[in-house]
């Protein structure tokens, strides 16, 4: 039987849980519901080596090394990491998957499925894709239902078909993408129909093949954009021109609301989408008052509420059914039952090129982080962490000097012709125009501290000379 290729495709943004989601570091990557990320247990659901092939990963350039880096500390090898340069939705990315494997096994399995959504019952997912692995080897597109919690018109819904002919799974009658309140509820009460999961089983073959019949400009560029690609450390970037150019449509929207090969698997994996505050709330757990609470927080005498704290405490009193999240740039207040139009707000903020709407106050490098604690009129104050045997590229800035003093650990400093060792309570100046490059050669964490002075602070002001990490 031919092996199943998992897939995780991570180039969603989650600005609908905006301010803790971002766009540099979306929902996919964050802990929201444990100890680990979305990203984190969606590959850890595939990891099975009498079952799936090594992971293949679609993921958005920007995000490629937290990718490396939760899948280091999984554990876990992929067997390609691929790079999009831009965004182009669901149909692409499952065409290049589907490319990547066809060398290899042309009748492989791929397993599609999105990297922040969340299933509790593991067990009963991979029991469901052995339900719906051989109408799949029989060239069937597959997709898993879940029984519908309540009507909802956020969702779509897949209205069941007859039986598959000798397969335990169901044909597809039709798709129907987020319907009105009222159709909803007749859905969920009809018991015909389920939510649509977005996870996806086909053979590579047939999902190329039906690609081409439904939408083959897509399949003629995504085939140029692989041929055209290269290596970047463990990373295949696709090429950035030819894929720009490939139309942006939904797998769902450009093959299976209109093939006659689709098929739905019934299952109850204890499925969300997380795609609102609402949903996450709905995920429960819940104390006694209905409260979803995570952080520092004091509820009194309130009920029904999603409240979540990343860096202080929030006090509530009397509040009934509302959003509140506080991070240490944003706060986001809102009935829980408008939750779905959060998104307007992050959208509105980046039409203003507004930072919030991109980035936390702590950004994540390759080498580490950095978190600007303090920025005022000329200047700016950063806490810099380099993890072990990890190095900042060899730069200048044209418009700001630098001032770094060690609070922990040990750093090699390259300060133009000098190379010098800084250990805590120790510092040194970095002039304007100065070639310079911070490396940690110790075991662990390197931190320090980073006062900038200048008429101009922004990242752009950087000249790189060499970077272990390819960075331009």
């Amino acid at each position: 039987m031919a092996a199943i290729f998992p897939v995780i495709l991570s180039g969603g943004s989650g600005m609908r849980l905006w301010p803790v989601s971002r766009q540099a570091y979306p929902k996919q990557f964050l802990p929201l519901t444990g100890t680990r990320s979305l990203f984190e247990e969606a590959l850890r659901r595939v990891v099975d080596p009498q079952r799936f092939a090594p992971v293949t990963v679609i993921c958005n350039v920007d995000h490629r090394f937290v990718v490396a880096e939760q899948m280091r500390q999984q554990g876990l090898a992929s067997r390609a990491v691929i790079l999009e340069p831009v965004g182009r939705n669901t149909a692409a990315a499952a065409t290049i998957a589907a490319l990547s494997v066809l060398a290899e096994q042309p009748d492989g399995l791929l397993l599609v499925m999105p990297s922040d959504h969340l299933i509790r019952d593991v067990a009963k997912f991979r029991a469901a894709i052995d339900v719906a692995a051989p109408p799949a080897h029989a060239g069937h597109l597959m997709t898993f239902g879940l029984p519908p919690q309540r009507p909802d018109s956020g969702f779509g819904y897949i209205e069941l078909g007859d039986v598959l002919d000798g397969h335990a799974a169901c044909a597809i009658s039709r798709f129907i993408e987020k319907p009105d309140p009222e159709r909803a509820k007749a859905f969920v009460d009809g018991g015909r129909h389920l939510w649509n999961s977005g996870i996806f089983l086909m053979r590579a073959d047939v999902l190329v093949e039906e690609m081409t019949r439904h939408e083959p400009e897509v399949v003629a560029k995504c085939r140029e954009a692989f041929a055209m690609s290269h290596r970047d450390l463990d990373f295949l970037r696709l090429h950035a021109e030819t894929f720009s150019a490939v139309k942006s449509i939904s797998f769902d929207h450009a093959v299976m609301e209109r093939t006659k090969r689709a098929g739905v698997v019934p299952c109850d994996i204890g499925w969300s989408d997380l795609g609102s505050w609402e949903g996450l709330w709905d995920a429960g757990p819940t104390d006694a008052q209905g409260n979803r609470l995570t952080g520092d927080v004091l509820a009194i005498d309130s009920h029904n509420n999603l409240i979540h704290s990343t860096s202080r405490l929030i006090s509530t009193i009397g509040l009934e059914g509302m959003v509140v999240v506080e991070t240490d740039t944003a706060i986001l207040v809102a009935p829980r039952a408008r939750s779905q139009d959060v998104r307007q707000a992050a959208a509105r903020l980046e039409a203003l090129q507004r930072p919030e709407a991109r980035e936390h106050s702590t950004v994540y490098r390759p080498w580490g982080a950095y978190r600007s604690i303090n920025q005022g009129n000329g200047f700016q104050v950063k806490h810099i962490t380099v993890k072990p045997g990890q190095s900042l590229s060899l730069q200048l800035h044209h418009k700001r000097s630098e001032h770094w003093v060690v609070v922990r650990g040990e750093g090699r400093i390259t300060r133009g012709d000098e190379v010098l060792t800084l250990r805590p309570n120790e510092s040194t100046y970095i002039p304007i125009g100065m070639k310079h490059r911070l490396e940690n050669t110790a075991t662990v964490p390197l931190e320090m501290i980073e006062v900038q002075c200048g008429d101009y602070l922004g990242e752009d002001d950087i000249v790189r000379f060499t970077d272990v990490y390819g960075r331009a």
